[in-house]
């Protein structure tokens, strides 16, 4: 009996790991990583704090779709259509900045391993076509065993350069330089980085909607239990809050106090991110960890192509629009041209408008948090009293964190 209870958890796998995958290209190799380079070891609680707090909100839109078997999408339809166009408008933001900006990081990766025989543009366009193609082709049961493999791959060597990185600098930073002075925390600077760190740490929180879709997804050819289910979100959410700390502390340990200016996008932050990795593993795991990085990357474009498709054609599904797309192939095909045109005619200000999406996704995190825990009291799912607790803690953290970062964007300097 007990073997079957665990094929079962094991057969339920999928959608929570889906969900870390989309989350860690983003947010970890580039926000988390930046962070510790940034900042040390003092930022360490803030990234803690932020995976605990936002982890309710998360959980509750996984729960909601377990207990009614409705996405989150429909859930924001029937909580009115302020908050179903609202999610909508911020969905579509997300869906284009987001596709072009995972796509223009894994061309910067390609680009650095085949030594730069190909533009940015070029490897971005070929890059899309992969993915389109597997996803067409295979959708959902493709990118849920890709996605395992990827993660698998990842989480091993990320942790094996973790473990060599403390062992070689015994928890102190290797790259300290004499003269350098440590930035001021409470700065506007400072506090605009944090905020845009945030709104993607773990991940944006429409996230929460892609997971309920991938979950709705999964159930249609795999027995899933709200046991089974919840176990899947969390072991995804672990990981996810677990390589957030190991990716922060690789920037700490290999970049933190150094004189060199930290790359924030681009092929420059791809050379950087390989070079952390080598200068702790040694210089043979160049190639394995330039592979390793770029097929991380390579699954949260997959993810996120096929999350916000997902969500842009439920959405579309819910209006009920005549001149819309009827058909998530439609979606994605429209969602990856959009990303295309992006990196096309405003490559030069992605990073602003990265910027832009990122702290966007913090300021309504607190609507779309209270929105999902609204859903799961309106559906009388019992949540433990730890839970509760913990979601009021993450409210007043994230609305207070909000206000104080809107009200000093209108302070005097």
């Amino acid at each position: 009996m007990q073997l079957v209870n665990y094929a079962q958890y094991v057969k339920a796998l999928g959608p929570g790991i889906l969900m870390a995958t989309a989350a860690i290209g983003g947010s970890h190799l580039v926000a988390s990583t930046q962070a510790g380079a940034l900042f040390g070891w003092p930022l360490l609680w803030l990234i803690i704090a932020v995976n605990a707090l936002k982890y309710p909100f998360f959980r509750f839109g996984v729960h909601y779709t377990l207990a009614t078997n409705d996405n989150l999408v429909e859930g924001y339809k029937k909580q009115g259509p302020g908050f179903f166009y609202g999610f909508v408008a911020l969905n579509l933001i997300a869906a284009v900045v987001n596709t072009a900006g995972v796509l223009l990081l894994t061309a910067a990766l390609a680009h650095y391993m085949l030594g730069g025989a190909l533009g940015l543009t070029a490897l971005s366009a070929l890059i899309l076509l992969f993915c389109l193609i597997l996803l067409l082709l295979g959708h959902y049961r493709a990118l849920d065993s890709v996605a395992k493999v990827i993660m698998a791959v990842l989480a091993l060597s990320t942790l094996g350069a973790l473990a060599i990185a403390l062992v070689q600098s015994g928890g102190a930073p290797m790259a300290m330089n004499a003269e350098f002075q440590a930035p001021d925390l409470f700065s506007l600077a400072a506090l605009s980085f944090i905020v845009v760190m945030m709104g993607w740490m773990p991940a944006p929180i429409e996230i929460s909607a892609l997971n309920s879709l991938w979950l709705q997804a999964k159930r249609r050819n795999t027995t899933i239990t709200t046991n089974t289910g919840l176990f899947d979100f969390n072991l995804g959410y672990v990981i996810t809050a677990l390589l957030a700390v190991v990716f922060f502390a690789l920037g700490v340990l290999i970049q933190y106090g150094s004189s060199s200016e930290i790359a924030l996008a681009g092929v420059a932050f791809a050379q950087q991110l390989i070079d952390m990795y080598t200068q702790t593993i040694g210089e043979w795991s160049r190639w394995l960890i330039a592979a390793v990085a770029f097929l991380c990357m390579l699954g949260t474009t997959l993810t996120v192509l096929d999350g916000y498709a997902r969500t842009l054609f439920t959405s579309a599904k819910l209006m009920n629009r005549r001149l819309l797309p009827r058909h998530l192939h439609s979606w994605l095909i429209l969602q990856a041209g959009a990303g295309m045109a992006v990196i096309l005619f405003f490559k030069s200000n992605l990073k602003e408008m990265l910027t832009f999406a990122m702290t966007l996704a913090f300021l309504t995190t607190p609507v779309f948090a209270w929105l999902n825990m609204r859903l799961v009291k309106q559906a009388k799912i019992n949540q433990p009293t730890w839970l509760k607790i913990l979601s009021w803690l993450g409210m007043a953290y994230l609305i207070s964190f909000s206000l104080g970062f809107v009200a000093l964007q209108f302070w005097p300097s």
